[in-house]
């Protein structure tokens, strides 16, 4: 097994750790997010309809000169308006395989100030 593969298994090992305990309904959807080294997407799904109810990234912020940070600070509050559009006051975090820390934090603080609930 090469060392790529090993990288692919325990990322998807995290993922599937993460998930396990992380469901979307109807009531409370899951916002799952999704981190590359250039950009980040923002889901809100509702799992049991196979549903995307709202999403965003960054390619939806169009101000210049913001850090990563800020970007995805945006791309959360981005989110929580269309999700309220969408009639989605309350969604379950699930993060992925990545850590709570950094962008992701910044996604989902950014979202909580704009008002989803979580």
């Amino acid at each position: 097994m090469s060392i790529e593969e090993s990288k692919m298994r325990t990322r998807a090992r995290r993922t599937v750790r993460v998930r396990s305990k992380v469901r979307g309904t109807a009531d409370r959807p899951r916002l799952t997010v999704f981190r590359s080294n250039r950009a980040m997407w923002a889901q809100i799904i509702d799992d049991r309809a196979g549903k995307t109810l709202a999403s965003a990234s960054t390619l939806n912020v169009t101000d210049k000169g913001l850090s990563k940070t800020d970007v995805a600070t945006k791309v959360g509050q981005i989110l929580a308006e269309k999700a309220k559009a969408a009639g989605v006051e309350r969604v379950v975090f699930d993060r992925g395989p990545y850590l709570y820390h950094g962008r992701v934090k910044a996604l989902a603080d950014g979202a909580r100030e704009a008002g989803l609930d979580f």
